[in-house]
C-alpha cells in the first residue's frame, strides 16, 4: 500500500484530501493528512477507513523527518515560507513533493539534488500559479503548431464570490488564506507592454488597473499581479512585445483597497502600540493629520478625489469609523486589518465562491500578416463553504498530478512547473471531467 503524506489541513485542502480518498481503495493509498490543529485534520479525512489524521508540527524534526520516510510522494499545504524545508528532506530521503507555491529561490537551488536523486519537485501546480499556466500552455503551443506566433498574451484570475450570494458592498469573501489577501500585491508589479517594460510600485497598484470583462459577468477590476516578466522563458515567450498577468477584483474594489493602502493599514512591518485598547475609530484617527473634522471627513480630505460616495459606503459597511474595540495585542496594522475583515468577509455555510480566470492572447502569421485574437474563459462555483471553488480549483491539479506521479505516468524529475504537455494534457484532461472547463473564442 502506497502512502501520501499532506502536510497542512487548510481551506484549499478539502477537495484534494477528499479525491485522493475517493481514489484510495482502487489505488491502494494509505493517505495520511497532518495539520497543527488536529480537529482540522480529522474533518477533512472525516472517518474514512484508508485516511489517518495526525498532529503534525513543522518545528520537529525527528517527527517531520519519520513521516517523510514513511511516505511514497508529499504534498504540502503549509505557507510558501515552510515549502522549502520539507523539500530539503524530499530529495535527501528520495520523496516526490507537490505543492500550489511559486518557486521559491531555495526550492530552485534543490533542482540538480533533485534529479540526482530522481524526484520530482512539482510546484506551482494549483489554481494561480497552476490551472493559469497549463490552459495557456495549451493554448501557446496549438498557436505554435499553425505556424503562428504569440504577440500578446494577458492572464487574469480572481477568487470572488458567486453574484447571487454577493451580499456585501466589496462583493469579496474570504475563500482562502485571508493574510495573503492582506499582504497582496506588495512587491513592485513587472510586465512588457508594446515592447517596453513597465513597474507599478505597490503605491501605485490598486489605482493603475484595467477593466476585464468575462462572457455574461461582466465587468471586474484588474490590477498586475507580482512578475509577469520571469514567465517568458517558461512559457517558450522571450520575444513576446505584452505579456501581462493580473488579479481579478469586483468593480470598486480596487480604489476602496487602495484607501488602505494609502493609510498605511496594509503594513505589516510594526506593531501599534495598545492595540488592543483602541478602537477601530481610534486606529483611523491614529494614521489621520490632526484637525477638528469628524474622522470620516477627516478621511474624505485625507483620500481627496478618491474619497467618492462608494468608497466611503464601503469603507463605512467595514465598521472602521466604529467605537469598537480591536481586542487584539502588540499587532501590526495588517492583522488588525485582517482581524475586521475575517468579521465581515465571511464565507457563510451556505455561500458559494466564484473563480474566474481569463486568458487573452494575440496569435500573428507572418506569411499573411494577419493576427487573430483567442480568449479562453473559466468559471468555477463552489458547491458550500468547505467544498468551495478555490479548494476544487487548487487542490484538483495537485491531487491529479500526485495520482500520475505515483502511477508513473509523469516520469520528470528536478523543480518542475506544470508548462510540459506530460503534465498538462492528462491534469487538463482530467479537470474538464470534474467541472473546470474552458470556454474559447476566436475573433
Amino acid at each position: 500500500m502506497k502512502q501520501i503524506l499532506i502536510i497542512g489541513a487548510g481551506r484549499s485542502s478539502s477537495s484534494l484530501i477528499s479525491y485522493l480518498l475517493e481514489h484510495s481503495s482502487a489505488e491502494n493509498w494509505k493517505v495520511k493528512v497532518g495539520d497543527v490543529t488536529l480537529e482540522l485534520a480529522q474533518q477533512k479525512v472525516n472517518k474514512h477507513a484508508n485516511g489517518e489524521a495526525f498532529v503534525f508540527d513543522m518545528n520537529d524534526d525527528a517527527n517531520r523527518v519519520k513521516e517523510i520516510e514513511q511516505a511514497d510522494i508529499v504534498i504540502s499545504m503549509l505557507p510558501a515560507h515552510l515549502h522549502s524545508k520539507v523539500a530539503v528532506d524530499c530529495v535527501r530521503l528520495k520523496k516526490n513533493l507537490v505543492t500550489a507555491s511559486y518557486v521559491s529561490k531555495e526550492i530552485n537551488e534543490l533542482d540538480g539534488e533533485a534529479k540526482k536523486s530522481g524526484i520530482i519537485l512539482l510546484n506551482e501546480i494549483g489554481l494561480d500559479p497552476g490551472i493559469d499556466h497549463m490552459s495557456a500552455m495549451q493554448i501557446i503551443d496549438k498557436i505554435k503548431a499553425k505556424g503562428d506566433e504569440v504577440t500578446l498574451f494577458k492572464s487574469y484570475c480572481g477568487g470572488l464570490v458567486a453574484p447571487e450570494y454577493n451580499d456585501n458592498p466589496w462583493g469579496y469573501k474570504f475563500s482562502w488564506n485571508p493574510r495573503n489577501v492582506v499582504l497582496a500585491g506588495q512587491s513592485t508589479a513587472k510586465y512588457i507592454q508594446n515592447g517596453e517594460y513597465k513597474y507599478i510600485p505597490y503605491n501605485r497598484l490598486f489605482t493603475q488597473i484595467e477593466t476585464v470583462s468575462v462572457n455574461d459577468l461582466g465587468d471586474f477590476d484588474a490590477y498586475a499581479n507580482r512578475d509577469s516578466l520571469s514567465y517568458r522563458k517558461p512559457y517558450g515567450l522571450e520575444n513576446i512585445p505584452t505579456l501581462l498577468r493580473g488579479t481579478l477584483r469586483m468593480k470598486g474594489y480596487c480604489k476602496a483597497w487602495n484607501a488602505f493602502v494609502k493609510l498605511g493599514l496594509t503594513d505589516d512591518s510594526y506593531q501599534i502600540e495598545n492595540s488592543e485598547k483602541l478602537t477601530y475609530k481610534e486606529l483611523i484617527e491614529s494614521f489621520l493629520p490632526f484637525g477638528n473634522l469628524s474622522t470620516k471627513e477627516k478621511l474624505k480630505v485625507f483620500l481627496g478625489t478618491d474619497a467618492n460616495s462608494e468608497v466611503i459606503d464601503k469603507l463605512s459597511w467595514l465598521g472602521i469609523f466604529e467605537d469598537v474595540r480591536i481586542g487584539i495585542a502588540n499587532a501590526t496594522p495588517a492583522q488588525i486589518l485582517q482581524h475586521l475583515l475575517e468579521q465581515k468577509w465571511i464565507l457563510k455555510p451556505h455561500d458559494k465562491d466564484m473563480i474566474v480566470m481569463q486568458h487573452q492572447f494575440v496569435a500573428h502569421n507572418k506569411s499573411t500578416n494577419k493576427s487573430r485574437k483567442i480568449i479562453s474563459s473559466l468559471v468555477v462555483t463552489g458547491d458550500d463553504n468547505i467544498h468551495t471553488a478555490m479548494a476544487k480549483t487548487v487542490g484538483l491539479p495537485m491531487a491529479i498530478a500526485a495520482r500520475k506521479i505515483l502511477k508513473g505516468e509523469i516520469n520528470l524529475s528536478g523543480v518542475q512547473i506544470p508548462v510540459m504537455k506530460e503534465i498538462y494534457e492528462p491534469v487538463l484532461q482530467e479537470l474538464q471531467t470534474l467541472g473546470i472547463k474552458f470556454e474559447e473564442r476566436e475573433e
